[in-house]
């Protein structure tokens, strides 16, 4: 992960409904929320992600893993759109990083470098953040503009579609352990 420095973002709201990426949520790791990504193809290609929406999470990331598996990432959630700052300081995978304005639009995304101290950050405000293994966006045909849609698995296994939200709303996202 890369810390956090502060600067700003919005997210879904959770009701039961059919998942219209016509995956269920049956294969979900427990603690995973689901991001739906529809690529340059109008194809969508899915992502699990932990969520860190909190300060502590986000300052934590992806910090100190040796690995991770080539379908999983990691969701940042802000409070408010801004321009937050990240950096690989104390992360020992590389990394890329997607920026994401409150409606779901990719407006950045930009490789990341281990244990690197370069600050990024996107090229217009954002609310969300997505990290994954670096390469991951462009093999999935992953570009700026591309649009986001995010969603859980419900603990009965029904999958469950989150729109945006407020941040008060996020507690409806399963959180990692």
């Amino acid at each position: 992960m890369a810390i956090v420095l502060p600067l700003a973002v919005m997210l879904v709201g959770c009701g039961s409904d059919d998942d219209s990426s016509g995956s269920t949520g049956a294969t979900d790791s427990p603690g995973l929320t689901r991001i739906t990504f529809v690529n340059k193809d109008g194809s969508n290609v899915d992502l699990l992600v932990e969520v860190a929406d909190d300060a502590q999470e986000r300052a934590k990331g992806l910090m100190s893993r040796e690995t991770l598996p080539e379908d999983q990432g990691m969701l940042f959630v802000f409070e408010s759109e801004g321009e937050h700052a990240f950096w690989m300081k104390d992360t020992l995978i590389p990394l890329s990083i997607a920026f994401i304005e409150g409606e779901g639009k990719i407006v950045d995304i930009q490789d990341m470098q281990p244990r690197d101290e370069t600050i990024h950050k996107g090229d217009e405000p954002y609310l969300y953040t997505v990290e994954a293994n670096q390469g991951w966006f462009a093999r999935n045909g992953i570009e700026p503009r591309s649009q986001v849609r995010l969603a859980r698995t419900a603990p009965t296994g029904t999958p469950t579609t989150c729109g945006t939200l407020s941040p008060a709303e996020i507690a409806c996202l399963p959180r990692s352990n």
